[in-house]
């Protein structure tokens, strides 16, 4: 089978920059994955969509009482400027959200050590917080290993409105809480709107049932800090392998790609598609999606968004080939949800990478963590089973979405709360 890993880590090497939804790393990592499509004599589809963008200009923490202290902090994107001017108010650390935690929080910024989910973000406006504090990383990172996490408001946060906060180290926030402070004041200044971003798409007409379409996904955008190798420039080597291998070996079926960008920002470069191509979809039989693969010391798994009968048949083809991989039904914070979400089912194929190697959303994502031969046998896999699905006489996958699998997709686009 003609699967290259040193193809694959070769593109690695040309996506080694942040490829931020909406900024220049992100259309230059486009360009790149598109001028590999065109070397193959395929004419690639760049599909340009709004993404949204925000940019802060000052974000600052101090303690005005009882003893100044400034912190370095990081603003939350889409948090709104009601703190451009600063915003001075008591300082309480709420420990939890429950009724009791929140008597005398009105009026006040507070300090969570938890999480934000939506839920508790509703609960912090609707007590009447004025501005909050967050903290990232653990006690043991200075300002020299610790890149403070860039985190923004998603839109299931602001449809119950805006909050300024703030993000600080936990070094920091432990030192915070225990100086006990009396007022802090908050300023938070950003421009907020919409940027560009782009999906690329190639496609291979199928032989014989070129109606009947396979697609494959990966998104190429990284976050804030991070070159993205493993999440995700491998799973879009991985498919551009694939496309390779399916130039050179026309398939029964259609074979369409999809690398999607700003998936980082909410899956918006798979949801783009899925809007954009609302009446192709009835053609689009399953979704293959391929989010982090590489590292030498881990585990293949796959997620399976769609019928049970999938895991058998992906349990009974890794067993009779003798490749050791964990297959289960479940959703998988991923490309591949959109298409579930209108009854496409997704085969999602990852590496976990065991404990202390690839580490994900950080400035710690390299290319240090990926192998070439770790990518081309799990390219491998992903053709061999690609091949008896989409080579079948009669297509083995059905085109049906179990209710467990839809109830979880619903919960979480939110369409449930």
């Amino acid at each position: 089978m003609d699967i290259s890993g040193k193809r694959m880590y070769e593109l690695l090497e040309k996506m080694n920059f942040v490829r931020l939804s909406t900024f220049e790393g992100e259309k230059k990592g486009a360009e790149i994955i598109a001028n590999e499509i065109k070397a193959l004599g395929i004419e690639p589809t760049i599909e340009g969509f709004k993404a949204p963008r925000y940019e802060i200009k000052k974000a600052k923490l101090e303690v005005t009482a009882p003893v100044y202290k400034e912190y370095e902090v990081t603003g939350y994107g889409f948090a709104g400027n009601a703190a451009a001017d600063g915003i001075e108010a008591e300082f309480k650390y709420l420990e939890a959200l429950d009724s009791i935690d929140l008597v005398d929080v009105k009026g006040k910024i507070i300090f969570m050590a938890q999480g934000l989910r939506p839920e508790a973000f509703k609960t912090l406006i609707e007590a009447g917080v004025v501005g909050f504090v967050s903290a990232h990383g653990t006690f043991r990172e200075t300002k020299d290993t610790l890149d403070l996490d860039e985190r923004m408001l998603r839109p299931q946060h602001i449809e119950y409105g805006k909050l300024p906060g703030v993000c600080i180290s936990m070094t920091d926030a432990l030192e915070l809480v225990s100086s006990k402070p009396e007022k802090v004041k908050l300023t938070l200044a950003q421009e907020e709107g919409e940027g560009d971003s782009q999906n690329v798409i190639a496609e291979i007409k199928g032989t014989e049932k070129p109606d009947e379409v396979i697609i494959y996904t990966a998104h190429y955008d990284s976050v804030v800090f991070s070159p993205g190798m493993f999440d995700n420039a491998s799973g879009s080597a991985t498919i551009l392998e694939l496309l390779r291998y399916y130039k050179a070996n026309p398939p029964k079926r259609t074979v369409r790609f999809l690398w999607t960008g700003s998936e980082e920002r909410g899956l918006l470069g798979s949801k783009a598609y899925v809007a954009a191509h609302e009446e192709e979809l009835k053609n689009i039989v399953l979704c293959i999606n391929v989010d982090m693969t590489g590292p030498l010391l881990g585990r293949d798994e796959a997620r399976v968004t769609g019928e049970e009968a999938v895991c058998n048949a992906l349990t009974y083809f890794y067993k009779e080939i003798g490749y050791p991989m964990n297959v289960k039904q479940d959703i998988y914070s991923s490309d591949a949800i959109p298409f579930a979400d209108k009854g496409i089912p997704g085969i999602n194929f990852m590496r976990v990478a065991a404990m202390g190697t690839a580490q994900i959303h950080s400035r710690y994502d390299t290319i240090k963590t990926v192998t070439a031969e770790s990518m081309e046998r799990t390219a491998k896999f992903i053709a061999a089973f690609s091949d008896r699905v989409i080579n079948s006489v009669f297509f083995p996958i059905e085109k049906k979405m179990p209710e467990n699998m839809v109830e979880k997709v619903d919960k979480y686009l939110r369409k449930k709360k």
